[in-house]
């Protein structure tokens, strides 16, 4: 039976601005499922405050609404559109759930004829009410771990003394495990329970007996209306229960449970959705198995949503489960859809994987100081990657690759651990490096029967460490002109870096890499194709790996290679890689309409990127996708094989930028602005010559390499300084300092995190006003997309600042002088594309802070406040494709827009909320206010100082 004719106009709640615990795999679900419902021709009115989102876009759906996430918003679009018909809440993660269920109590449902689609919100209750929920599974037969609620503290401190330590506090009604926690010690009960019980909305906490050790899996299942059900993917968590999914090294399929139990845990996963409620949509359940021969299966907890893992499930299989779950909601059943990859297949199955996929969580503690950097059941990390390989050496050694922390991959770097005691402090407190602190354990000869013993982690996965290390020690006693083909061959299929393989040799990566294409070893692409090459996919979605060549009767060697190059016009994007503050989703959104521009002019495009929860990576943006590390090595191996006319770097935020020097070092093509010019603008000392022979005032600046030469500096420039590295993102290990004992210990420390780094000291503008400007230039004209002032005073990173556009407070002389600088700078740097430059205001003299002519963080904000595709024009104007005086400019603002960042203080209870150089902020929304006078623009303008620190 197809679509109900009962919908026609369908609300979607969106997940609001980036938090820990809720990122842009949210983005990622809300549009596919707008996508998927406008094709069947339903109207789409959407409601998200998150401006740096492809959701938001005004191509998404038929109405977007840029506000606050309140049940005062849901009433006034419910008034202007009396044709809306349901509204879908499970694509927008817990915000849009709770909203979802507020509105319901309300009665603004029921009070506007709107029916609640792909959900029902008993299921909601039953799921989110740990009590009911316990009592549903005991009554259905499915194993709980021994649990009681407690709605006082009394209650909770008598379940306490009945369970005995250690427990488990989980808050109802939360998100990203808040207020949930492992308590071993009587003594911190207290504070944890009280915490839990005030962070749930309902002021409920579960107190469950702590199942430690035993191993942890999530199954996403997707059912129709008529109760077909099918399981997209299996996950396992590497690390065992006891730290949060989203804090978990994960991999796919599972591999460490036998078939008896798979097929035990696939029958009660079904149970569990069958009996939450009727509906029709995407669930996602978590299970703990003990780790004994009887392999116990215990229910920890059931999403009926579209989850933070169902995008991981989404990018691992290639099944889009949040556009099949949108058809689902609307009535469609699963054998009437189309499987999207193979489209000659019934979506009603369940894809099959001939590869391994390991997703690493990606944190960000150097932005917390004094942050407790324990995992355990409150998550922390702020990102992830995923790995994509052929066995689960090389998934993960990919994934430590995409990372972006200056490793190689796991060992054979020279990073690793050596001293006993560090390494088993480390192993038996879980920390993000504990991944590639086990390999330094192996290293230094601990058994794996300790590591197992310390970590609970499955002696499988140690053993594939071993075999890791086993590896490195035979590589290592050759050089490279002796190292055996089939050494260097293994090597590559277990996922070791060229530059791995150089430090085992002592010898160059460049030398490795001459090696492997001599002795023909090189990387093929395979596709992800959802049904182990049962049925041709058509979908171009790839992977690399290394396989041995094949021998025909004919004596023809060949080695299998999927991705097939064609001989049109090609260019290469970059993408953005793991999210972290300083570098969120605003890049991906800049990427995602690069790739769509370039598109547009007749190229085929390739989008080359490593995180599963973006748009970018969505297997039908791009005309062909590489799901790879952004690491040199697998960006020089696809350059070679599809020859593009170039590379755009400038939308991908850092991580794309830093390669530019490689590209250009390596004759690539950098389309836009040059790597020279890039280079210049991040050089402070070139950048400063530039603006000192434009007669543009900078502040007093100098540039030192020792604590000596810093120390002899601020006699020069005079306290207060602002000090910071180059060559970083996000004002990382930016700082204020007021005496020489300041800056001596952070120049020490700088040094120490950042061996060799030039470090920039400038005097700082006390008391400024901070203003940024972005623009597209061609190379002959500029046109300024967007001016913004900033509400906090100069000293506050810009994206922490609270901005305002247009300007409010801005005298007409001031505005000149910044529209005369931004001209000036863009011009001088010979900029072809984007550009923002940040300025410090003080006695109505503009003075430079920073140029960086590469896309920004702002971009997305100005382009939905003025409702202009600016990425689009930029990238035209990149690719030579349009000049500046083609476009028809037509910006409108009535009012002022003002961009609001959003912190995840709340996960981090015990460190410093004070704001400066340094960029603390998860994520952004979007206010639209009328005038100055509104009471939310008095109100952050009267706190503008509060958490300044200096």
């Amino acid at each position: 039976m197809p679509k109900r004719k009962d919908l026609n106009s369908i609300l979607i709640i969106g997940s609001g601005p980036i938090i820990i615990g809720q990122a842009c795999e949210f983005d990622y679900s809300g549009s596919q499922a707008l996508r998927s419902l406008r094709e069947d021709g339903i109207e789409t009115i959407l409601i998200n405050s998150n401006p740096a989102t492809i959701m938001t876009d005004p191509t998404m759906a038929d109405h977007v609404y840029l506000k606050p996430l309140t049940t005062k918003s849901i009433i006034e679009i419910l008034k202007k559109h009396p044709n809306i018909d349901a509204v879908l809440p499970t694509m927008g993660g817990q915000t849009a759930l709770n909203l979802c269920i507020e509105a319901d109590d309300k009665g603004i449902w029921e009070d506007f004829g709107v029916k609640i689609i792909g959900v029902d919100i008993d299921a909601i209750n039953i799921t989110e009410d740990r009590e009911k929920f316990r009592e549903l599974m005991l009554k259905i037969g499915i194993g709980m771990p021994p649990q009681a609620s407690a709605t006082s503290f009394l209650k909770g401190k008598e379940i306490a003394q009945e369970f005995g330590f250690p427990l488990v506090i989980r808050a109802s009604f939360t998100l990203g495990g808040a207020g949930a926690a492992i308590v071993h010690d009587p003594a911190e009960f207290d504070d944890m329970l009280s915490y839990g019980l005030e962070v749930s909305p309902i002021h409920e906490v579960m107190i469950d007996k702590a199942l430690m050790g035993w191993k942890e899996y999530e199954l996403e299942l997707l059912r129709d209306k008529n109760d077909n059900v099918v399981i997209i993917c299996t996950i396992e968590n590497m690390d065992p229960m006891g730290i949060h999914t989203g804090d978990s090294i994960t991999v796919a399929p599972a591999m460490t449970l036998s078939d008896r139990t798979f097929q035990r845990m696939r029958d009660m996963a079904i149970h569990m959705m069958r009996s939450i409620g009727d509906f029709a949509g995407g669930c996602n359940v978590q299970f703990a198995v003990s780790p004994d021969e009887k392999e116990d299966i215990i229910a920890i907890e059931i999403n009926p949503r579209v989850s933070r893992s169902s995008a991981l499930a989404s990018k691992a299989t290639g099944y889009p489960i949040a556009k099949i779950a949108a058809k689902l909601a609307i009535g469609y059943s699963l054998d009437e859809l189309d499987n999207q990859i193979t489209q000659s297949t019934s979506a009603l199955f369940e894809p099959t994987l001939d590869y391994v996929i390991v997703k690493i969580p990606r944190w960000n503690f150097d932005k917390f100081e004094g942050s407790d950097r324990t995992l355990g059941l409150q998550m922390k990390s702020v990102g992830e990657v995923m790995g994509i390989g052929r066995s689960f050496q090389e998934a993960l050694h990919k994934a430590t690759q995409s990372l972006e922390i200056k490793r190689n991959g796991l060992g054979a770097d020279g990073k690793g651990y050596k001293d006993y005691e560090t390494i088993i402090e480390k192993l038996r407190v879980p920390s993000w490096d504990r991944v590639f602190v086990i390999y330094d354990a192996i290293q230094l000869g601990i058994p794996l029967k300790r590591i197992h013993e310390i970590t609970k982690i499955d002696m499988w996965f140690l053993k594939q460490y071993e075999e890791l290390h086993f590896l490195e020690m035979e590589i290592s006693k050759y050089t490279v002109e002796s190292l055996p083909k089939a050494l260097l061959l293994e090597a590559k299929q277990k996922g070791f870096a060229d530059r791995q393989i150089a430090h085992m040799l002592d010898c160059w990566e460049s030398e490795v890499h001459t090696k492997r294409m001599d002795l023909s070893i090189n990387r093929v692409y395979k596709l992800v194709d959802t049904c182990a090459a049962e049925f041709k996919a058509v979908t171009p979605y790839y992977y690399s790996t290394f396989e041995e060549e094949i021998e025909t009767a004919n004596g023809e060697r060949y080695v299998a290679n999927d991705s097939v190059v064609t001989d049109k016009k090609k260019v290469v994007v970059l993408g953005s890689g793991p999210n972290r503050i300083g570098q969120g989703i605003e890049f991906d959104y800049c990427c995602v309409h690069g790739v769509l521009a370039a598109a547009e002019c007749g190229y085929e495009t390739i989008m080359i990127n490593c995180n599963p929860e973006t748009v970018s990576t969505d297997f039908d943006t791009a005309d062909k996708l590489y799901f790879e590390p952004v690491f040199w090595e697998h960006i020089y191996d696809i350059i070679l094989h599809e020859k593009p006319e170039g590379v755009i770097v400038q939308l991908g935020g850092q991580t794309a930028l830093k390669l530019a020097e490689k590209l250009d070092k390596y004759g690539i093509n950098i389309i836009g602005t040059s790597f020279q010019s890039l280079d210049l603008a991040e050089d402070r000392g070139s950048f400063s010559t530039l603006l000192k022979d434009n007669n543009i005032p900078y502040p007093r600046f100098g540039v030192a390499e020792t604590a000596d030469e810093a120390l002899d500096l601020a006699e020069e420039l005079k306290f207060p300084l602002l000090v910071r590295p180059s060559y970083v993102l996000g004002g990382q290990g930016m700082k204020i300092v007021i005496n020489k004992e300041e800056l001596e210990a952070h120049v020490v420390d700088l040094l120490r995190k950042i061996p060799n780094n030039k470090l920039l000291l400038d005097h700082y503008l006390d008391g400024a006003i901070e203003a940024e400007a972005d623009a597209i230039c061609d190379g002959e004209d500029v046109y300024i997309i967007g001016i913004m002032e900033h509400i906090e005073p100069c000293g506050i990173h810009s994206g922490d600042s609270n901005a305002t556009l247009p300007p409010f407070n801005l005298g007409e002389f001031v505005m000149q002088q910044i529209k005369d600088h931004t001209k000036k700078i863009a011009l001088a740097l010979n900029t072809v594309g984007l550009i923002n430059i940040q300025f410090a205001i003080k006695d109505d003299i503009v003075y430079i802070i920073e140029a960086n002519p590469r896309a920004s963080r702002t971009v997305p904000f100005i382009a939905k406040a003025y409702g202009e595709p600016y990425v689009n024009y930029a990238t035209k104007v990149m690719l030579g494709e349009k000049k500046i005086k083609d476009f028809d400019f037509r910006p409108h603002l009535d009012g002022y827009a003002i961009k609001q960042p959003v912190f995840s203080f709340n996960k981090f209870p015990n460190v410093n909320k004070n704001l400066g150089p340094e960029m603390k902020s998860t994520g952004e929304s979007i206010l639209f206010i009328d005038s100055l006078k509104d009471d939310e623009f008095y109100n952050l303008y009267s706190r503008r100082k509060m958490y300044l620190s200096k």
